[in-house]
């Protein structure tokens, strides 16, 4: 009897690993895709000692979810950029939140360092720590910072970098703020995805 060529490639996928059914700490991120619904979780411990969960937040009409960490270069660069989103959307009376999450495993992040790093800058967003990193990878994040905008019905209308330059005096193209502008009209916005810069996020990987 003759074995049908797509079913010996299934076979192989399977003897090999080389299908995923769904994300966690020690698997490859997911590919989340732009009108797909947003990952929810709870209880991420954040820098306040309180747990939290994206349900916390279902009076507001758009989130933007950041992840990013204390070390790298590229997120602190950010940082400035991420306390001036917040002091432009934080009053808007529709209600948009940006939360950020720390998934890194390195000492250098653990909550007390968050908290300092917290502390320093003056954070007057939430600052909450994925320690299993099953978060990051079931939004499919690999950087940090990496966004996501999600709506009101919690549907992801952008991911990706913040704007188009690293450089903050030389951005065009504010790619969140757009997108939000966009979800708070219940639009989508004109550019939903753009390559996320900055350092990778360790993942712990399972042993094959």
């Amino acid at each position: 009897m003759k074995t049908h060529p797509f079913l010996i490639i299934v076979a192989l996928c399977l003897t090999h690993g080389l299908f995923a059914f769904g994300a966690s700490a020690e698997d490859e991120p997911v590919q989340l895709r732009i009108g797909d619904l947003a990952p929810s979780w709870v209880d991420l411990v954040g820098i306040d000692d309180e747990k939290h969960s994206l349900e916390d937040l279902k009076d507001k009409q758009v989130v933007v979810v950041c992840f990013t960490c204390n070390s790298c270069p590229y997120s602190i660069d950010y940082e400035d950029r991420m306390i001036e989103f917040h002091k432009k959307f934080s009053e808007r009376k529709e209600g948009v939140a940006l939360i950020t999450i720390n998934a890194n495993r390195k000492p250098s992040e653990q909550l007390d360092r968050m908290k300092e790093r917290a502390a320093a800058k003056e954070f007057p967003f939430q600052y909450l720590m994925d320690d299993t990193q099953k978060v990051a990878a079931s939004y499919g994040a690999n950087f940090t910072p990496e966004f996501f905008v999600l709506n009101k019905d919690r549907r992801i209308v952008y991911m990706g970098a913040m704007d188009d330059k690293t450089e903050s005096d030389k951005v065009e193209q504010r790619f969140v703020e757009l997108a939000v502008e966009a979800a708070l009209r219940n639009e989508m916005p004109a550019t939903t995805t753009h390559p996320a810069r900055g350092c990778s996020i360790p993942y712990k990987r399972a042993k094959r």
